[in-house]
């Protein structure tokens, strides 16, 4: 049995669709510092491109990754779950330094969408098992 003949369960479904949400968000948040370079002072600007870069990177390697995973690869899922290990991480982080609650959200968020891709529903989806 082939992955395309195993019906897509809703944890692969619920994934993709939490991957996507998170690629949203990274462009939303480079679109903010986008804002923020065209506002930095000239001491600070080349730092300033770089963060909104590397985040306009994050968006679109996110959003790729997403992809692959509706296209059921299975390549895509261990990529998937590296980004929630960052997620975790930068949860973490936040926990530390910034708003606790935006931690919690995100290291909760981030464990979810791990788990639901190490499901064995959707280990079978994208022929792993």
């Amino acid at each position: 049995m082939t992955p395309a003949d195993v019906e897509t369960p809703a944890t692969l479904v619920w994934a993709v669709r939490l991957l996507a949400a998170e690629a949203v968000a990274l462009a939303v948040l480079a679109a903010y510092l986008i804002v923020l370079v065209l506002t930095a002072d000239p001491e600070s600007l080349a730092v300033a491109i770089s963060l909104a870069v590397m985040t306009a990177l994050g968006a679109a390697a996110v959003f790729l990754v997403a992809r692959a995973l509706a296209a059921r690869s299975a390549r895509a899922r261990g990529p998937a779950i590296v980004v929630q290990l960052f997620l975790i991480a930068s949860g973490g982080f936040l926990l530390q330094t910034g708003p606790a609650w935006a931690g919690i959200v995100a290291m909760l968020l981030g464990a979810g969408i791990a788990v639901l891709c190490l499901m064995p529903t959707t280990t079978r989806a994208l022929g792993l098992d």
